[in-house]
């Protein structure tokens, strides 16, 4: 009875001790949130008559986060209580970015397949511009 029981004992040790936590910490570069107030005189209606847009200038957008990282755009009407991923369609407005070195470009055109103006924000608004740190496996 004694060796049974000191044979099991070994056996648990044996698993016990082999038993390893590992914690692997990939991200090196914390994320990143620029958040922009932008008044209603900023949108400017190209000659066409088609399209709201204005250029946000966001200096943290380098080549390297246009190479590697993600870049998503929010925008809110409501001082920041709400936001709404860009792209998407709002009413009967189509939003949507550009998005290049150093800048973010938002243009709002109309969605309803007819020639007709979009409609061009009132007030200030909030946008949010988000840069998710990623590793680039390719």
């Amino acid at each position: 009875m004694k060796n049974l029981t000191l044979i099991l004992l070994c056996i648990a040790s044996l698993g016990l001790a082999s038993c390893q936590k590992d914690t692997i910490i990939n991200q090196t570069t914390p994320n990143r949130t620029i958040v922009l107030d932008v008044a209603s005189s900023a949108w400017t209606l190209t000659s066409d008559n088609l399209t709201y847009y204005t250029i946000l200038n966001v200096p943290e957008i380098d080549q390297f986060s246009l190479d590697n990282e993600a870049v998503l755009v929010y925008i809110s009407y409501d001082n920041g209580a709400t936001y709404l991923q860009m792209p998407f369609v709002y009413n009967v407005d189509a939003y949507s970015t550009v998005i290049s070195k150093g800048k973010v470009e938002i243009d709002i055109q109309s969605s309803d397949n007819q020639a007709t103006q979009p409609i061009k924000p009132t007030g200030n608004v909030r946008v949010k511009v988000v840069l998710i740190a990623a590793e680039n496996v390719t």
